[in-house]
Order: structure tokens, then sequence, then C-alpha cells
């Protein structure tokens, strides 16, 4: 792929990348009641029942807690074969194991062959949350589970004219993530003002969507407002360019893309695999108590807290 330039045009070729189209939209489900109990209210934005359609991403909950100060946020379960990746639009979340999540941190939690999560969170208060689960390939599923804590202040911070755009995994125009990826991903939150406007590059192989949270845009021909998904399908190029201008309230938008896996996957419960018999083997290793807990990850070295040249404004 040709490297490309904060303009989405080839910075080698110096012709305009193939426009990427919005392949289809959908909409975020209902709020529901979340598992948490009261306080929790759910949405449903990625459900996990066409996975080949979806793949590499399995599923993304829209999640707010409205919680006494203190009070703690679900129990400990487990996970294996995929990968969390949580957001924090607003508020914070206090985890004795991940820190103190604040408005634009994130999350990174790599299940692997076994982890056991959600220890000790507790409530600060209002919170709105995205948690995003990824399908672990078949060679990394059985990888050893870690951490990656991403605070805002350490994002790498794209500006241009009315246009603000956080990275957390892949790149934005010259600007490129420093997390770890076992699948290769491109997230982006983008704020736009009234009008605005912005190009991401993103490789043709890759799929993914937008995810509107507020406001509306024109993404790929077609118009987006809070509450849409609009979805991305591979392309016959090896580099595209996808236009996003903002509505006259703005926009925010966050881009969720990347290279599909292609092989087999299949969801149940807490679980992602390839095989009943891998989803069965995960059960019998919890029940057995081999999972590893995420308290355990500061201790040996597993969590990573970064930090970079970059900065941003809370």
């Amino acid at each position: 792929m040709n490297a490309v330039s904060n303009t989405g045009t080839s910075a080698v070729a110096g012709t305009a990348l193939p426009e990427r189209p919005i392949a289809r939209k959908t909409r975020a489900g209902a709020p529901a009641p979340g598992f948490a109990g009261p306080g929790h209210t759910a949405m449903e934005v990625v459900r996990p029942d066409a996975l080949a359609r979806t793949d590499p991403f399995v599923l993304l909950m829209d999640d707010t807690l409205d919680f006494a100060p203190g009070q703690p946020v679900g129990e400990a379960h487990p996970h294996a074969g995929l990968e969390t990746v949580t957001l924090v639009l607003e508020g914070s979340l206090d985890d004795a194991d991940e820190g103190l999540l604040q408005t634009g941190d994130l999350a990174w939690m790599t299940a692997g062959r076994g982890l056991v999560h959600n220890e000790h969170v507790k409530a600060t208060g209002h919170a709105r949350i995205l948690q995003l689960w990824v399908a672990l390939p078949r060679s990394k599923r059985d990888g050893d589970p870690d951490l990656q804590v991403v605070p805002l202040e350490t994002l790498p911070l794209r500006s241009e004219p009315g246009v603000q755009a956080r990275l957390y995994s892949g790149s934005t125009g010259t600007l490129t993530s420093p997390t770890r990826n076992r699948v290769p991903m491109t997230i982006v939150d983008f704020l736009l003002a009234p009008g605005a406007s912005t190009t991401q590059a993103l490789p043709g192989a890759y799929t993914g969507f937008l995810y509107v949270i507020d406001g509306s845009l024109r993404a790929g021909h077609e118009t987006l407002s809070s509450g849409d998904i609009g979805w991305l399908e591979r392309v016959p190029h090896d580099a595209t360019r996808l236009g996003l201008e903002a509505g006259s309230s703005g926009a925010r938008v966050v881009l969720y893309a990347g290279r599909p896996l292609d092989e087999p996957i299949m969801q149940h419960g807490p679980f992602v695999a390839g095989s009943r018999e891998e989803l069965a083997a995960y059960y019998r290793a919890y029940s057995a108590g081999t999972f590893r807990r995420i308290s355990e990850l500061g201790r040996d070295g597993s969590r990573e807290t970064y930090a970079s040249p970059y900065s941003a404004r809370r």
C-alpha cells in the first residue's frame, strides 16, 4: 500500500485514492436494562449474529451507567479467544486493575487463552462507555493475556480546521498509534464542527463501521445521524479514502476498521472460538481454574500504560 498523506491522497503517486462507499446502514438497538442492574442502560450497536460479515468484530455495546459513587459495576467474569476495547465517552470508571479510566481513555484487554475480567470496578457517578469485542485469529487465541491502557493525553491527535481526530489504533493522516494489535486495526474518534470535513485513508481489504455518537454527517455518499451505523465492506483497491462531512450541528463519530480473519468464528457467552470443540475447551479450562486474573497482569509486566510525545487537552 502506498504511503498516505494527511489529505487522503497518495503521497507517492500524487493521485487521489478511490473513495470508500458506505455499503449499508443500520441503527443501534433501543436502550434496554443492562446486566449490572438498576442504573445500567445498554444499547446493542453490533450484534454477534452475522460474524462472517462483521469479521473481525464480534459486538459493540453502548453502555450508560448512572450509579452512586463507589457502587460496584458488575462482577468478575471470564473471557477467552478475543480482545475487549473499552472507550470512555463520558464520565469515568474506577478500576483497581486498569486504573481510573476518565473521559477519552481507552483500555485494550487481550484475553488470549483465558482471563478473568472486571474484578474490582466501581462507579464514580455517571459514565457512558463503548465496549468492542474483537475476535482473535487462530494463531493468537492461545496467547498470553495482557492489558494496554491508553490515556487521552497520550493520544496522537490530528487537528485540522473544525476537526479533531483522536487516534487509538492504526493511523490517521501522518500519525501512527503505538498500540500493539493482534489484528491490524484502525480506531479513530472524530469530532467535527458544523460543516467541517476530513478524509481517512483505509486499506481496501479492511471491513468495519462508523458509529455516530452525536450530530449528523455525510460519509461515503450516505447521510448518517446519531445512533446510525455505516458499514464498510471490502473493495478491490489497495488503499481507499473515506470522506466525512459534518451536518449543520456538527458530529462525533467513531471509526472501527480492521482486517478480517477470514477463518471460522463463533461466539458463545464470553468466549470466541473457531469451533464448538474449542468453546468447550474454554469452559473446561475456566471451570478448572486455569484462567489468569486481570489483577495479576500488573505484577508480571503484562500491562502497559502508554505515554507518548503527543498530547491532547482533556
